[in-house]
């Protein structure tokens, strides 16, 4: 197989119609590729020309690209009708079909016949191995995946995905192709969930988890993961947007995938919900009840003002000052009093545990999530122990400081820390296995799934110590192998060093 000519790709053949073919055509012919449109359907092939010429159009209303570059964009679009028609011209081929092994396999066997030796066949797929599609193929080497996101106009990043058998020379050309249309594209590998599924596991599992053994509820918990975390959607949300009849299939698959790894582990909750018709939006009830497309939500009960009762806090001056300035009485002494609520702020710990390290009177002391420096949603962590008036004396000071409140079950880790440490860890274990680099796990992971940092870079804000101190303590109070740390973070964070470099290699001493 050759390669393409100096300046690339000149003209691509999407073939399917649906909204992912559409997005790919409209972006390859704004980016000056002649785009040749294909579907079984031909009155299809003519809905997507209109459809995407109307873009067009409309994007020069608004400014976004003037009158002639819309008008030159929608003369790219070249309707072809079938599939299968003679493709020697194409330098490449997207399908966008259906998401079925063998009919994806039996399209490329029959696209191998009609295209020219040089013309590179690529699969839009978002789930099936690029390996296992290429099988089909005489010639596997001219094959590769191309995973565009929806909306693909808006959606920057692609995924790269190189088959077992692909072509040395296929992944550079792709990756050059998806810049010179403007998007980001980042090397996945050819692994289930590739690059942004597989990552994308560390949050939602751990949520997952944290339902399961009741340490707070969706709405909570997507409130921590708003508000602490800085995530634009709580993890509850993303699978109600999604649906659970497509994002269960997935957790399934990218567990047995990695055969059975304990980080990305379903949990039984979906499966159920799915068996209930539960899915989300889409049928108006998932984790949450929706009215004509509208999340129903109770709001939070009104917080207390500070009282008379005094608050000492362990170790964390920043809360001290935070909770005096919202008017609670604050202890300074070096042992609280007898009549004082003890807060601790530990990491990787309960406020049980915690209270039996330092000594401090248990049925007294409550847990506030140290995670972000208090700047955002407070988290209050309750254990059965506690004596109820402490507590609302506790959530009181918490109240007058302004911030908004969530209180949680205690247990190993705030809300906030698991879910983080396990986006993390999560990342940190795709790094170690050498399956992408760190630099484009963090970039697919913030473009793709909307963080507000990479992984690995939001470990290093964090720190690689604090995550692996809450990892070692959620596995050894646990004794769940879905928390021990992997290598590449331990290694890490005991050297001092990024997670998102790589560091010295044995290749660096040849």
């Amino acid at each position: 197989m050759e390669r393409w000519t100096a300046e690339g790709a000149r003209t691509v053949r999407v073939i399917g119609t649906g909204v992912m073919g559409r997005g790919i055509a409209q972006l390859a012919a704004a980016g000056g590729l002649t785009v040749q449109l294909a579907d079984v359907r031909a009155e299809a092939v003519a809905e997507a020309v209109d459809h995407v010429g109307a873009m067009f159009a409309k994007l020069a209303g608004k400014g976004r690209m003037t009158a002639s570059d819309a008008e030159a964009a929608r003369a790219r679009l070249r309707p072809v009708g079938d599939p299968l028609a003679p493709a020697a011209d194409c330098d490449l081929v997207i399908e966008a079909v259906r998401e079925d092994l063998e009919t994806k396999r039996e399209l490329f066997a029959a696209l191998e016949k009609v295209c020219g030796d040089g013309t590179v066949l690529a699969t839009n797929t978002s789930s099936l191995p690029v390996t296992a599609i290429a099988s089909a193929l005489e010639d596997p080497s001219r094959l590769a995946g191309l995973h565009f996101f929806n909306p693909v106009p808006l959606m920057r990043l692609v995924e790269v995905i190189p088959g077992a058998r692909t072509a040395a020379w296929v992944p550079g050309a792709l990756t050059d192709l998806v810049r010179r249309l403007g998007h980001e594209p980042v090397l996945a590998p050819d692994t289930p969930g590739f690059l942004v599924n597989h990552a994308g596991r560390g949050l939602v599992t751990e949520a997952l988890r944290i339902l399961a053994e009741a340490v707070a509820e969706p709405a909570d918990v997507d409130r921590i993961a708003r508000e602490a975390l800085g995530l634009k959607m709580g993890p509850f949300e993303l699978l109600d947007l999604t649906g659970l009849d497509v994002s269960h299939p997935v957790m399934e698959s990218i567990w047995n995938g990695f055969y059975g790894d304990p980080r990305l582990r379903p949990s039984t909750i979906t499966r159920t919900r799915v068996e209930a018709g539960l899915l989300g939006r889409k049928t108006g009830e998932g984790f949450y009840r929706y009215v004509e497309g509208v999340k129903q939500e109770a709001p939070e009960s009104p917080l207390p003002k500070p009282g008379p009762r005094p608050v000492w806090v362990h170790d964390s001056e920043a809360l001290r000052s935070l909770l005096a300035e919202g008017g609670a009485r604050v202890e300074r002494g070096a042992a609280p009093s007898a009549e004082a609520v003890v807060l601790v702020t530990p990491y990787g710990q309960s406020a049980l545990d915690a209270a039996r390290t330092h000594g401090l009177p248990a049925e007294r002391t409550l847990a506030v999530d140290p995670l972000g420096d208090f700047a955002g949603r407070l988290t209050l962590a309750v254990h059965p122990g506690v004596d109820p008036e402490a507590g609302r004396a506790a959530l009181g000071a918490l109240g007058g400081t302004g911030r908004p409140v969530s209180v949680v079950r205690d247990a190993p880790g705030s809300v906030a820390q698991r879910l983080l440490a396990s986006i993390v860890n999560v990342s940190s274990a795709i790094a170690e296995q050498r399956l992408a680099r760190p630099q484009d796990v963090n970039t697919a992971v913030r473009l793709g799934l909307g963080y507000p940092y990479g992984p690995l870079e939001w470990g290093d804000r964090v720190g690689a110590a604090t995550v692996l101190r809450i990892l070692r303590g959620l596995h050894s109070a646990t004794g769940d192998p879905r928390y021990r740390p992997s290598l590449w973070l331990t290694e890490r964070a005991e050297l001092g060093l990024p997670l998102s470099e790589t560091g010295t290699t044995p290749a660096d001493l040849r």
